[in-house]
């Protein structure tokens, strides 16, 4: 099998040392085996995400020496094929319309002494999945703004076991409910990083997922949707997150670790990748 790899950031920012580490791991993969290596932007977030961030990260990683295979993915410009997969979910009942406000879900929490929680804290309480059928229409037809919620318990049931495959922590059974009725849609757009990451990879036969530990817990989720979509699983590795010497991990707030800052400080390709994997050991 042709090992199929991607770096997909979000370009809300330039790109830090942690993601230039993220990108050569996905790249090197992809190399050594003489496989792919696929470029995509997350920029469904269309008010945060700028294309000159997408230039200026492009143009860092052919500096580093990545290279990639085919033309780059932008989410944005498949807004209707990931609303296909999520009518697919809807036909089956898998999801409902949420009407609830952040603040109306957060009152409703801190009313709650057992509300159960998730990796990110506590989980919707599911206030809108016990709406009838009629006041979900009445709502809608009034115009009230919602998302669109999974129904995590009902799609649990459809779904069954699964599991994936992680080149550290082996095979790993799937937790359903662990972010409980996640949203899975929103307002401005008919997708959510989920959904729209699990369409994606399998439509551009991806492989082998390389990504951040930080993102293990979304693997449960994306696990759960290709088993109801009927996808493939991938093999993920999840690498550990960059930090410095306090141990806080990098991020796009951190000028001084941007790769265009470390270019205009002097440093080569080289140093920097050096840099990146001696930063990588210390984390391990």
């Amino acid at each position: 099998m042709t090992v199929v790899t991607r770096f997909a950031p979000s370009p809300t920012g330039e790109l830090h040392l942690g993601s230039a580490y993220s990108a050569w791991t996905g790249w090197h993969r992809a190399r050594e085996a003489h496989g792919r290596f696929l470029v995509r932007f997350e920029d469904i977030d269309i008010r945060r995400c700028k294309r000159e961030f997408e230039m200026a990260i492009l143009d860092d990683l052919r500096w580093l020496g990545f290279d990639w295979d085919g033309e780059v993915r932008r989410q944005s410009e498949h807004f209707a094929t990931y609303g296909k997969a999520l009518d697919q979910l809807g036909a089956r009942g898998l999801i409902y319309p949420c009407f609830c406000s952040r603040a109306a879900i957060e009152r409703e929490l801190a009313a709650s002494a057992n509300a159960p929680h998730g990796p990110d804290g506590p989980l919707y309480p599911g206030t809108c999945r016990r709406l009838s059928v009629q006041e979900r229409r009445d709502r809608i037809a009034a115009g009230q703004e919602h998302c669109l919620r999974l129904d995590a318990e009902r799609a649990a049931r459809e779904a069954g076991p699964y599991h994936f495959f992680d080149e550290t922590l082996g095979r790993v059974e799937g937790e359903p409910l662990l972010m409980g009725d996640f949203v899975i849609a929103r307002k401005d757009t008919p997708t959510s990083y989920h959904l729209a990451v699990t369409v994606d990879d399998h439509l551009q036969g991806i492989t082998l997922v390389t990504r951040g530990v930080d993102v293990l817990p979304s693997t449960h989720v994306h696990g759960l949707l290709q088993k109801l979509l009927g996808y493939e699983t991938p093999r993920y590795a999840h690498h550990k997150l960059l930090t410095d010497a306090s141990g806080r991990r990098f991020a796009k707030r951190d000028r001084d670790m941007t790769i265009r800052a470390m270019r205009e400080a002097g440093l080569e390709p080289r140093e920097i990748i050096v840099r990146a994997l001696a930063a990588a050991a210390a984390a391990s």
